[in-house]
């Protein structure tokens, strides 16, 4: 695990996730245009801290916990943010489908 990584999942602590899972992109996006040098990160958090919250009322949650790591340590961040009963309804419905 990268310090980036380590340092994005300590931030996130904050939300209590049920699961949070960091993975680093960075090699695959490596010199593009307007990259100072930042990592690329993907995030899939699943979070009560979520529950009643928009997408977007989510990912702004998310960034204010990194908001000093951006640009310079974090270029880019993708989310993917649930609650437990999203990921448990989906889940449900993926196994539904399986039995069909």
């Amino acid at each position: 695990m990268s310090e980036l990584t380590a340092l994005l999942i300590e931030r996130l602590a904050q939300l209590a996730p049920i699961t949070v899972e960091v993975t680093d992109d960075s090699a695959k996006h490596a010199g593009h245009a307007g990259n100072t040098g930042g990592g690329h990160l993907s995030a899939k958090i699943v979070s009560n801290a979520f529950s009643g919250l928009s997408t977007v009322a989510r990912h702004r949650a998310v960034y204010r916990l990194v908001a000093d790591l951006m640009p310079a340590r974090i270029h880019a961040l993708s989310l993917v943010t649930s609650t437990p009963e999203e990921l448990s309804s989906t889940n449900d419905k993926s196994n539904n489908r399986n039995l069909q």
